[in-house]
This record gives structure tokens, C-alpha cells and sequence, in this order.
């Protein structure tokens, strides 16, 4: 009879408990004796003791010379190999902060070195390096010092088995982080060379060292009952246990084999195959990358070296691990490596056509999208996307923006006008109010455009692949009901580096592990983000499943970077003004004269200084000074050049002109004043003039009672046009300033009236209505605030800060002009440290020509400031009552609360404004305008927009100094959608160009420079950039691209009429890259376009070879253009 198997084991298991005396395992005294196995006390003891076999430094096998750079130069390897190099070894100190200094290593090998797996360099200079080949290709990059260390470089065995080798490293002073992280940089600070050593690494203790990191990772971060972490415990227990120090191989080798237990039995001999194994639903999809700020803590200098290092390391790891993929945003970085290390570049190239580099973005840099203008976030891709089609052949699909502090809801139709439907982002997982509700969403425009959007809920660009990100990336998913799969970004980040050999290895382990259990979410990798994109809109029927988010992504952090460093938000704000005139004037220089040649290089050279500075951290305001200085000369040198052709398209639509500009000579004929206006709007203004510039006196309606200041009136009636000067109106409002007998004083027109009364804003007046707008006991003017944020000192301006406002008042009051064009006050407040003079000015014209029209007050502020720690904000109280306030933003406007019944609404305390905000209610509302500033606020009836704040990191000397800046304040009658708030805020940030000329030359100088273009039927809709056609040198077509949105959010059927002067061949819709999305019909000069609400357009009109032009012969609105 045979036995059962409950026999079997009913005789297996013994009847007596002799010898076992095991209690109940104290699980925690276990876990936490993990520790023991790699720490360093132990290592007679343990693992950490056996990584490597043996290495030397000795000087007969390793010597070193170096050359030292002067001062903070940055040579190429090719001048650096010219100098003369000295000897140098071990233990050399070397800086200071941001030098570089350049090693020549040559290396004897040990002659039994030959017969080990691996042998490497390891070079440790505390800081970022370099190794180059000795003809200067790039090998790869070092990280030294402290966290996310790199410093093996692996020698190939048949050069060990040579004998020897020499090669180069360029050693920088700066370490990833910068040179003191976000505290401001120590620029004396020195560094030592703590290793130069030839190393043999144990190859199997280093895989036993990874199996036990990713043992005690999921021992860490696995819930303490599931099945898989008691048996990674167990697992990473027998392997201590198993240890003996006596036999240390054997002992690896026996752990290693313990390990499989967990991962599979020979799971590392399939190396990449692993990927190809079990579940092949994966939910987490890796994807290498380096986050490189393109400046911050350290200068663009910097950022060009470290693209170098990061990417040629990617490179090197691709070889290793052939399921490795990498992608890389920054058109700019992809110039910079392109110009100063080909031959990096071109095995980039070889990498992307091979499938293991991926392009992405689409933008020039990973830019802050807030403050740049719309045609600035539209150049961005533009500029973007050329370039990477331009040298690999290919577009981007995704746009990616993972660290910008906030994204404007117009973008969503940008990035589709670009040839873009998809989008990836984290940074709103930085909230400091609300948790954002998705992770997979569409995201929908202003308009109605949407795009395919993923905020990883990693929560990190910087992932390292452990098992916390892979739980993040399933249990912080928000939308798994709709789509399960995650975006797992890894790589060090923000000072480059990237990917480490270290989360490859992760990766293979845990994808072993899925392979083995489900309590772990499935990794892959080896796709594209496009392609994870490509899944998500399959999985969820093109977008239809997910949520939809409506407008901006508003970051509820970060909030003072709309402030920090006035004088970059200036730079940008001026650049956008003046190449946009540049481009426009440019255009039909070149339609007049046909010998001009339109100057597209430089143009595209200014173009890109400008968007370069608009990157996440310096348009920002959160770099170091360094940074700052850089983006001034860029700044200084896009005016120079813009300006330089501006002088060249006027001396060919003003023939015999002269600027009236300070500094330039006039000759006693030119007697004359000409304003050009660039801008589509009519316009009347008064312009203040050297009084010393006497022959122009009979072109004078005022002077100024010091004498200092003459005034002129300037009437283009129909916008876009060159005009004379004229006398008095009949229709204007003569402005006063006066001084009450109280000691009031008061500046009014026949429209509007401002009083200050004891240093305050007390009154504003509506004379035509009879409406007061500051509510009884309430006054307006400059208030300061504590401003010290918890953390992110030039980042953050926390709400608490605006419990404490100290109003200030204008002392020294005067009156310095008294009408009738122009009626002005100068004043000036006294801070513990700081000086504001100010001149508040009113006109004697309103701000539009549209009817009903109200002339603004302006501000001009002089101000010599050395706060610290404060905030500088202009308020004004308003007897105005809405829920809700409007923010100028690119091509449009966003409502934003004016109210905190949420914390949605009241995480909003400070907003990001373009030239104007308003406060409107049914029949009137009031605007601030603004020409450089950027921060703006309403709560409740309380407007304000912030001016200055004095931060201390991570630039010491944030803002200190002089500043100049304007203001101003609008009254209106009727409600904001139906003012001319935002075509006064554009003629206010629009200064006119001033011109001479003789009186004889007067007629020919107005003649030429008249548009040729002009939007009728649609009072909402605006040209707002006129230019040549991108592909002109390419295609031979020429064509002129005008850019047309629609400003206040309702459909529109406008009318482009193009002037009959102009040899239009064919009239095209196109999308920002200028590719045709179908043909528009042009009848009698019209092209008839339709909008919705913030839609933009652009139209491109090819020119024909007869291509003879002469103006519009009228300076009537409608009298070239049949209606």
C-alpha cells in the first residue's frame, strides 16, 4: 500500500521540538540591521570593503600637468592645447570659483592590470569635468564632490593591454549645483584634486552592492504585510548572513545568487532582454534625461560645458546599455554644442538617426512662460523647431516645459500652431495650496485649442529610479481611471549630469522583480515620450476619456519671480517692442527699395539673444548676478543692432530724415519733427522734447516751467503712418496743475481730475460723469512691504506679507508743467534706504482716438534703491465692485478672482499681468498700465501692481541701484470688453519714432512709410506682426507673414486689406512654421478672415516677380481701401 502525501509530511515534520529555540522575528531589528552591510565602519566586515580589487596613484604610473585659464576665460580645447602646461599632482588645490583649468593625464598600467574585467580612471576634482580625447573629441563627463558623484572613466582593455594612455580633462570650478547652491555664489572658493587614481573595480561585488540597494529599497518602500517585502528582507538577511569576510568571492558570489530569489534565476545574463520579459502592459515608461537650467546658479558660459559633459556621458552610457534612451530639449544647447564641439555633435546626430537621442520641446529654451509676449512664446518654437529640422531632420511632436513656474492658457495654441499636440510638465506638483487634480488631462486653451497634457506623478524630472518613484508613479496617478501609464523622467538634473550608470542597473533589477510579482508597478523602457504620448491618445479615444483643465496653469509658488530683477522684465519688454517695429519697418523698407535686403540674420541674431534671456530662471529673476550682467549685454546689443536698422529702413521711408534722438546733431534746416508710428492703432499724443533744440520752437505748443522740457501734439489719424507735428486741437482737453488753498494738489483735464492731499491719492475724478472712483476715507499712491519669503528668497512672495503694508507719502510736491498740453507734478518719497522721485503727468489728448475715450495719468518713477527684503507696490483703491479682474496676457486677457472664497482664488495674491490689468463693473472700470512690470493684484476693490523687491539670493544685490520705470492710470467709461484699455496699453508700451527733417524734404518724408495693411469690420482684432517670410532664402519665394489675433475673446469676421501697391501672387492661412493650411481668396485687395474668441492667424502672401510697389497715396483710413 503506498503511502499518501499527507503521510509523507505528517513523517517529515518531527514529533519533538529538540534543538529549535526561534521566537517571533523582530522584523525591525532585522530591517535595521541592513545597514551594516554597506556602511563604512564596517568594512573589514562587509560588502563595502570588497568594490574595489586594487588601484594606484603612484607617479610612475599617473602623471599630470595642468594650465590654468586667466581669470574666468572658458577656451575651446584647441586654444587650451597652445599654452605651456606644468606639473602637477594629487592633492593640488586649484580655483577660484567659476575658473578652468586643463589637465594633461598620461598613464602607465601596471603590467598585471591586463588581466582584470574592468580597469578605470577615477578622477575627483570636488567639482564638473571634461575628458577629451587627445584631438579634442569629447568622451565623457565628471561630477565630483559630493552627491550624484561620476568620477570613473572606463579605460577599453586593449588600451590597457597596451601599456599606456594619455587623454585630457578640463577641470571647471563650479560643482552642479553651482558654486554655493541657492545661497549667493562664494567666488573665492577652492577646490582639491582628492583623486587621480588608476582603479580595478570588483565587477561582481559592484552587482551585489545594486541587488542589495534595490533589496532594501523595497524592503523601504513596500507596504510591511505584502508578500514582496518580507521576502526582499528575508532575501537581503540570508545575504548578510552569507557573508564571510575570509572569503569574500565566494561570499559575492553566494549573495549574488541569493538575490535571484527575488529578481529570477539568471536574470543578468539577459541584460536588456529583461525588458522583453513578463508583463508587457507596463505602466511606467523610462526615459533618460538631463534637466540642464540653460543659466542659473552659474553663467551661460557654464550651461555650454555642461551640455558637453551631460550628453557625451549619454553617449558612453548608450553603449553599455543598448536599451538606453535619452532626450534633450533646448534648440539653444543644441547650437551652443554645435558651434564650440562638433564632433560631439555629430555623434549626437548619429545617435538621434539611430533612435537613442531624442529631440524634444520644440522651443529654443525651456523658457518661462508667463512674461515673454505672445510672438515671443510663438518665436520660441519657431525658432525651435527650425532648428532641430534643420539638422536632424525632424520636428518635435511634444512640447515640454517640466520646471517653468507657471504656463499661460494661451499656449495650448501656440504649441498646436507649431506643429505640436502633445505636452509634459511637473512643476504645478509644487503648489503650495492646492494639490492639482490630474496627472493625464487635456489642456485647453483660451481659445479652445487643446492639448494631450501629462504632469508625471513622479513628481520629479530628476527621478532615480528607485522603488518610491516607481510607487509614485502608480499610487500619485490622479486619472488611473482613465489612462494607468506614467512618464518616468530620470537623470540628474537642473546642473546637468544625467543618468547614471547606477539607475540603468535600478532598472534591469526592477523590471526583474515585476517580472516576479505584481506588488510592483512594470517599468520599460527604450521608447520615445512621443510614442508614450501616441499610447495615452490611443488608450484613451484620442483624448476623450481624459478631463479637461480650461485656461492657465496657474503655479501657486514662485509668485515674486513676476518682480525680481526690474531691469531684465525692462530689457524683455523693450526688445519685444523694438523688433517687432524693427521687423515691420524692415518689411516695407524693403517693398519701397528694392536694393534694400532685408535684413533676416541679424534679425534672427536679436531674435535669439532675446529668447535666450527668457529662459525659466533668468527672465525669472532667480539666477545669480552673474547671469544678469551676461543678459545686459545681450539686451544692450539687440537695442544697438535693432536700432542700427531701424535708422536703415527710416533713411529709406524718410528720405533726408534725421532721428531726434539725445545726442544726435540736427543741422539748423531740419527744422521739422516727423512721428513714425509702427503700431496699427491711430493715435494722438503730446511728446516732451529737449527744450534746448531751438530751431524746432515752431513745432513747440509748450515748455515746461523749468525750460528743460518742450511739449509737441502728434495726430495720426489712421495708425501705422509717418506724421508731422500740429498746433493746438480744437477737440482737445487742455490739462492743468494747480494748487488748491488747502494744499491740495490737483492735475485735471476737461475728462478726468487726480488730487494728492497730504501725500496721498485722495480723489480721482471722472469730470465728464461726475464719478468719484476712490471710495470715502481711502487713498492711493506707494506702499512697502516686509517681503521674506519662507524659503525661495528671489522665487517667493508669500501671502503673509500683505499684513503689514506701510503706505507712504509723496513729500516735496511741485508742480513743473501747467498745461495746456501737458500738466505735471514731480514728488518724491523718502525710504529708510531708498529714493523714488516721481513725475505724475496729465495730457491733454485722451489715451485712444475711440470715442469716449479717457486720458490717463502717468507715472514716471526715478528710483535709487537699497531696500532689502522689502517689496515696492503701487496701490490704488476704486469704488468698483466685481468679482472677478482682467490681466493682460499674450493675445489676450485671462479673468482672474478678485475675491478668496476659495483657496483656489485665494492662492492667487499675486498674478502675472502683461501691460494692463482692470477692474470693470457694468458701465466703468479703471486700468493700471504698466511698460515694464509684470506683478499685479486685486483684492476686492484694491488694485495694485508691484514695482521693486530687494531679495538676497541667490544674487546678493537683486535690483539695488538706480531703476526707471512708468505707470499709469486709467479711467473708462464702460465696462473693460468694452474699452480701449488694451489698444491704449499697447500705444502706451509703443513709444513713437522721433524724425527731422527740412521743411522742403516734409512731403516726400510722410509719403513712403504708410502700412500697406489694415483690419476693418473688426474693432477686436489685431495686426500684430508684419515680416518677411522664413523661407525665403530657401525657396526663392518672396513673401511677407503677418501675424493677426483676436484681443477680447468673442468671434470676429475681419477684413485684411492688403493695398492694391502690393504684387500679392497667392494668400495662404499658415501655422506658425509657415506651412499652408489652405489657400485664401484676395478680392479686390480684401481677404476676408474669421476668428473666434483669442484665435490667432497668420497669413502669408507670397510676392510676385513683377514686384513694383508704391505706397498708399492718402493718409485717409479708408480712402486706398474700397468698402
Amino acid at each position: 500500500m503506498s503511502r499518501t502525501p499527507n503521510a509523507d509530511a505528517a513523517k517529515s515534520y518531527p514529533e519533538l521540538n529538540l534543538g529549535s529555540n526561534a521566537a517571533k522575528w523582530q522584523k525591525n531589528l532585522t530591517q535595521d540591521r541592513l545597514g551594516q552591510f554597506m556602511d563604512g565602519r564596517w568594512t573589514e566586515y562587509n560588502l563595502a570593503g570588497s568594490l574595489y580589487i586594487t588601484r594606484t596613484d603612484s607617479d610612475e604610473y599617473v602623471k599630470l600637468s595642468v594650465w590654468s585659464a586667466p581669470e574666468r576665460t572658458k577656451p575651446l580645447f584647441a586654444e587650451a592645447m597652445k599654452h605651456t602646461f606644468k606639473p602637477a599632482k594629487k592633492g593640488d588645490r586649484f580655483g577660484p570659483g567659476t575658473t578652468n583649468h586643463w589637465f594633461k593625464v598620461s598613464l602607465n598600467f601596471p603590467a598585471d592590470y591586463a588581466k582584470y574585467e574592468r580597469v578605470q580612471f577615477e578622477w575627483d576634482p570636488g567639482c564638473e569635468a571634461m575628458i577629451f580625447a587627445t584631438d579634442g573629441t569629447p568622451l565623457q563627463g565628471i561630477t565630483g564632490g559630493g552627491e550624484n558623484r561620476r568620477v570613473e572613466f572606463i579605460i577599453q582593455h586593449d588600451i590597457v593591454k597596451s601599456g599606456k594612455h594619455e587623454f585630457v580633462i578640463e577641470t571647471s570650478c563650479n560643482g552642479i549645483g553651482g558654486i554655493n547652491g541657492i545661497d549667493p555664489p562664494n567666488m573665492n572658493k577652492y577646490f582639491s584634486l582628492a583623486l587621480a587614481d588608476i582603479v580595478v573595480p570588483n565587477q561582481e561585488a559592484w552587482g551585489l552592492r545594486w541587488d542589495f540597494d534595490i533589496l532594501r529599497d523595497l524592503i523601504y518602500n513596500l507596504p510591511g504585510n505584502s508578500i514582496l517585502q518580507n521576502k526582499a528582507l528575508v532575501v537581503a538577511n540570508d545575504i548578510q548572513n552569507a557573508f564571510d569576510r575570509n572569503d569574500r568571492e565566494a561570499s559575492i558570489k553566494r549573495g549574488r545568487k541569493i538575490a535571484e530569489r527575488v529578481f529570477g534565476e539568471d536574470w543578468e545574463k539577459k541584460g536588456e532582454k529583461i525588458f522583453d520579459e513578463g508583463e508587457q502592459a507596463a505602466t511606467l515608461f523610462a526615459v533618460g534625461h538631463c534637466h540642464i537650467d540653460t543659466a542659473w546658479l552659474w553663467p551661460y558660459q557654464v550651461t555650454q560645458q555642461k551640455t558637453a559633459r551631460s550628453w557625451s556621458t549619454q553617449i558612453d552610457l548608450m553603449k553599455r546599455y543598448p536599451e538606453h534612451r535619452f532626450t534633450a530639449s533646448s534648440a539653444q544647447q543644441y547650437k551652443w554644442l554645435e558651434k564650440q564641439y562638433p564632433k560631439l555633435f555629430e555623434q549626437i546626430k548619429d545617435r538621434v538617426s539611430s533612435g537613442h537621442f531624442h529631440t524634444i520641446g520644440g522651443s529654443w529654451v525651456e523658457n518661462d512662460s508667463n512674461m515673454p509676449s505672445g510672438e515671443s512664446l510663438a518665436r520660441q518654437l519657431i525658432y525651435g523647431q527650425r532648428y532641430f529640422e534643420s539638422r536632424f531632420g525632424a520636428r518635435c511632436e511634444t512640447a515640454w516645459l517640466p520646471d517653468t513656474f507657471g504656463l499661460t492658457g494661451a499656449l495650448p495654441q501656440i504649441i498646436r500652431q507649431a506643429g505640436m499636440k502633445y505636452f509634459f510638465t511637473q512643476k504645478l506638483g509644487w503648489n503650495s495650496f492646492n494639490a492639482f487634480p490630474h496627472s493625464t488631462f487635456n489642456w485647453i486653451g483660451i481659445d479652445g485649442s487643446q492639448v494631450l497634457c501629462h504632469m508625471t506623478p513622479v513628481e520629479t524630472y530628476n527621478a532615480q529610479c528607485s522603488v518610491g518613484d516607481l510607487r509614485k508613479g502608480e499610487q500619485n496617478h490622479k486619472n488611473l481611471e482613465s489612462s494607468n501609464a506614467s512618464l518616468l523622467v530620470f537623470g540628474n538634473g537642473d546642473g546637468g549630469g544625467g543618468p547614471l550608470p547606477m539607475m540603468l542597473e535600478n532598472l534591469r533589477r526592477l523590471r526583474a522583480v515585476a517580472n516576479q510579482s505584481r506588488d510592483l508597478p512594470v517599468p520599460t523602457i527604450g521608447g520615445t515620450v512621443d510614442g508614450f504620448f501616441s499610447k495615452i491618445n490611443t488608450d484613451t479615444a484620442a483624448g476623450k476619456k481624459l478631463p479637461n483643465w480650461h485656461g492657465e496653469l496657474y503655479l501657486e509658488y514662485h509668485r515674486g519671480t513676476y518682480t525680481s530683477h526690474g531691469s531684465i522684465k525692462k530689457g524683455n519688454r523693450k526688445s519685444e517692442i523694438l523688433l517687432r517695429d524693427t521687423e515691420y519697418l524692415a518689411t516695407l523698407a524693403s517693398l519701397v527699395d528694392k536694393s534694400f535686403c532685408y535684413p533676416k540674420t541679424r534679425i534672427e541674431d536679436s531674435w535669439e539673444k532675446v529668447l535666450l534671456n527668457q529662459f525659466h530662471d533668468v527672465l525669472p529673476g532667480s539666477a545669480i548676478g552673474m547671469v544678469y550682467d551676461d543678459a545686459e549685454v545681450l539686451y544692450a546689443e539687440v537695442a544697438k543692432d535693432c536700432n542700427d536698422i531701424i535708422e536703415e529702413t527710416l533713411k529709406i521711408l524718410c528720405p533726408s530724415s534725421t532721428p531726434l534722438a539725445k545726442g544726435t546733431s540736427l543741422t539748423s534746416n531740419a527744422s521739422r519733427i516727423l512721428a513714425v508710428n509702427s503700431t496699427p492703432f491711430p493715435r494722438r499724443e503730446v511728446i516732451a522734447l529737449p527744450a534746448a533744440v531751438s530751431h524746432l520752437h515752431r513745432e513747440v505748443v509748450q515748455v515746461s516751467k523749468s525750460g528743460d522740457a518742450a511739449f509737441v501734439l502728434v495726430d495720426d489719424e489712421v495708425g501705422g503712418n509717418v506724421v508731422g507735428v500740429r498746433g493746438m486741437f480744437a477737440d482737445i482737453a487742455p490739462a492743468t496743475a494747480s494748487i488748491t488753498s488747502g494744499g491740495d494738489h490737483v492735475l485735471q483735464n476737461s475728462l478726468v481730475k487726480l488730487t494728492i492731499s497730504k501725500g496721498r491719492i485722495t480723489s480721482l475724478c471722472d469730470i465728464t460723469l461726475g464719478r468719484e472712483l476712490i471710495p470715502e476715507g481711502e487713498s492711493g499712491g506707494l506702499v512697502i512691504f516686509d517681503d521674506r519669503p519662507l524659503f525661495w528668497d528671489a522665487w517667493d512672495v508669500e501671502v503673509f506679507h500683505l499684513e503689514v503694508p506701510t503706505k507712504l507719502e509723496f513729500t516735496d510736491v511741485k508742480v513743473t508743467a501747467d498745461g495746456p498740453a501737458r500738466a505735471s507734478l514731480t514728488a518724491r518719497v523718502k525710504l529708510s534706504d531708498s529714493i523714488v522721485d516721481v513725475t505724475i503727468s496729465l495730457d491733454a489728448v485722451s489715451a485712444t482716438t475711440q470715442r469716449n475715450s479717457r486720458s490717463y495719468f502717468r507715472f514716471d518713477a526715478k528710483v535709487d534703491w537699497h531696500q532689502r527684503h522689502q517689496i515696492l507696490k503701487f496701490e490704488l483703491p476704486v469704488d468698483i465692485h466685481s468679482d472677478n479682474a482682467y490681466y493682460e496676457m499674450q493675445w489676450g486677457h485671462v479673468s482672474r478672482p478678485t475675491h478668496r472664497n476659495t483657496s483656489w482664488e485665494a492662492a492667487k495674491f499675486e498674478v502675472c499681468g502683461h501691460k494692463y490689468s482692470d477692474l470693470s463693473e457694468y458701465g466703468y472700470g479703471v486700468a493700471l498700465l504698466s511698460e515694464s512690470k509684470y506683478g499685479f493684484s486685486t483684492d476686492g476693490h484694491m488694485m495694485r501692481i508691484s514695482l521693486l523687491r530687494a531679495a538676497t539670493a541667490p544674487d546678493p544685490e537683486q535690483d539695488q541701484g538706480k531703476h526707471g520705470f512708468s505707470w499709469a492710470i486709467l479711467p473708462h467709461e464702460g465696462h473693460f470688453l468694452q474699452s480701449d484699455v488694451p489698444t491704449a496699453a499697447y500705444l502706451f508700451n509703443s513709444p513713437l519714432h522721433l524724425r527731422v527733417v527740412a521743411p522742403d524734404k516734409l512731403n516726400r518724408a510722410i509719403s513712403l512709410a504708410k502700412t500697406p495693411f489694415k483690419i476693418s469690420n473688426a474693432p477686436n482684432v489685431v495686426v500684430e506682426t508684419i515680416k518677411r517670410g522664413d523661407d525665403e532664402d530657401n525657396d526663392a519665394v518672396r513673401s511677407i507673414v503677418l501675424r493677426i489675433y483676436e484681443a477680447f475673446g468673442g468671434h470676429a469676421k475681419a477684413k485684411l486689406h492688403v493695398s492694391g501697391s502690393v504684387p500679392v501672387k497667392k494668400a495662404s492661412l499658415v501655422n506658425l512654421l509657415e506651412d499652408e493650411i489652405q489657400p485664401l481668396e484676395m478680392k479686390s485687395g480684401i481677404i476676408e478672415l474669421e476668428f473666434r474668441g483669442f484665435q490667432f492667424q497668420t497669413v502669408k502672401l507670397e510676392l510676385s516677380d513683377d514686384d513694383s510697389y508704391s505706397p498708399p497715396s492718402s493718409t485717409s483710413p479708408i480712402e486706398w481701401v474700397k468698402v
